[in-house]
């Protein structure tokens, strides 16, 4: 009892955490998340992983406050609540559209959640009979995701990707145990430290393209009435689980994410609505209803390739993946097998993250708009010096902060010349990985690749991935372009 009390808490201080992280233009769960990981170094996985999921939960509902109240979203998934959720704080319903957006993350988190627990080990099942071949064809579906997170230009994306690739086979080989690509330094035979590489691409570059930018928000502070009246929120129940599911479904899905999720939930709702309650992008309340409980599903969907597969859902997941990796555990079918305890406790952690938001959401608004309006000259140092911390707590080497700052400097230039980062994250967890399952294959095929082909055509689970490959490309051709134009 006293350890589940000391998750709950661990998990309410990671969830107000991430409402304000989230609601703050400019920083992102995955940084928020990018920065807790090497804060929690020295932590047990379960106190380390109960912050992390208040953390993501928290961050992708904080989004929605300041895409409400002054139409900047506060974190990519919450880019289509803009597009009515403002409408209403121009006309006097501020505290209304923050409102349903807590009311349905809070549904749609708890379906995501659902979801997650039930499916999980059922996919987990399937995947402990995969052969070699079939760890390396999810290797490269891993690969293919990289469409998934470009951002306008798939050469930029791939670009990024293959860097990362490269960057990740830095060190010794995983087969022979020589070292490759370190040019005879003995600084480069460990490689490149995944949880560094974040901290810097997603924290320090944050903040010096904050600093560039040097842009402030300010925030409406009247909000009226926050809770939405039940007889509403009965009457767009079904709205409610329909883009629930379709936020699931974009969500397990690795690298679509929330931002689509909610894209195509908002586009479900516009579609099936006869009668909103305003016309859609004008302030229809079932606008708000469709992207919040879809990319809040979507963080269910999400974790599930991620703890079955090892292949990150998003961003965030990928970031998470280095969590697991720096308390010694690989996200994958035996993981689930060898610890299950601890799929439970990310299930649980999950479900009090989520009735955490709604009570910090509902009781606490005011407080917290005032609190991201907090100017960026007073904000942003604080995250630096964490930044730095974090980087060094890692080994305890001053090498490991250099390394931050180089991949701080380059995420900057990345973000300037509008190259995606999530793809380079992509390529120095999958490349490795591709290199390894490769290698172990035609091992196990003696080098033919004739023989590999052959047991991939009457492999069921082979023949799976490749369709769920296939499945992908096709979403990708389909993949709308910038979620709004505002």
């Amino acid at each position: 009892m006293e350890h589940l009390l000391y998750i709950a808490l661990l998990t309410a201080a990671g969830t107000l955490a991430g409402i304000l992280v989230g609601a703050i233009p400019g920083l992102s769960a995955t940084m928020a998340v990018a920065i807790l990981v090497s804060l929690t170094y020295g932590w047990d996985v379960t106190s380390a992983l109960a912050v992390i999921m208040g953390i993501y939960q928290g961050a992708v509902f904080g989004g929605s406050i300041t895409a409400c109240l002054i139409n900047i979203p506060g974190a990519p998934s919450s880019v289509i609540t803009t597009l009515d959720g403002y409408p209403l704080a121009k006309r006097g319903e501020g505290g209304i559209a923050i409102g349903w957006a807590c009311t349905e993350s809070f549904l749609g988190g708890l379906i995501g959640i659902l979801a997650l627990w039930i499916g999980t080990p059922l996919i987990a099942r399937i995947a402990i009979g995969f052969a070699p071949q079939d760890y390396f064809l999810l290797a490269i579906f891993g690969i293919l995701l990289v469409g998934s997170f470009a951002e306008g230009s798939f050469g930029k994306a791939m670009f990024t990707a293959s860097l990362g690739i490269v960057m990740g086979l830095i060190g010794l080989d995983l087969i022979t145990g020589m070292p490759r690509l370190t040019f005879g330094s003995d600084l480069l035979v460990k490689g490149v430290d995944l949880v560094t590489a974040i901290l810097g691409l997603f924290g320090l570059s944050e903040v010096l393209f904050q600093l560039y930018q040097n842009s402030s928000a300010h925030v409406i502070q009247r909000v009226g009435r926050v809770v939405p009246p039940l007889n509403l929120l009965v009457k767009y129940l079904p709205l409610t689980l329909r883009t629930s599911s379709i936020g699931i479904l974009i969500g397990a899905l690795p690298g679509v994410g929330g931002p689509i999720a909610s894209l195509m939930a908002y586009d479900h709702a516009k579609r099936t609505v006869k009668n909103p309650s305003s016309p859609f992008g004008e302030g229809a309340y079932e606008g708000v209803v469709a992207s919040e409980s879809a990319n809040n599903a979507a963080i269910g969907g999400a974790i599930i390739p991620m703890l079955t597969l090892g292949i990150p859902g998003d961003a965030v997941t990928a970031v998470i993946i280095g969590a697991f990796q720096i308390h010694g555990l690989r996200p994958g079918p035996m993981l689930m097998a060898e610890t299950p305890e601890l799929f439970n406790m990310i299930v649980l952690s999950l479900l009090f993250a989520t009735f955490f938001f709604l009570i910090f959401g509902i009781l606490l608004i005011k407080p917290f708009i005032k609190l991201v309006s907090i100017p960026q000259n007073i904000l942003l140092p604080p995250i630096i010096f964490i930044t730095v911390i974090g980087a060094y707590a890692i080994n305890s080497s001053l090498i490991d902060v250099a390394w931050m700052s180089f991949f701080g400097i380059l995420g900057f230039v990345f973000k300037l010349y509008k190259f995606p980062i999530p793809p380079m994250v992509l390529g120095l967890v999958l490349g490795p990985l591709i290199d390894e399952t490769f290698r172990r294959t035609m091992i196990s095929y003696r080098g033919n690749f004739g023989d590999l082909l052959g047991a991939i055509a009457v492999s069921p689970i082979s023949l799976s991935v490749v369709a769920l490959m296939g499945v992908t490309f096709y979403m990708m051709l389909r993949k709308p372009g910038k979620a709004t134009s505002k």
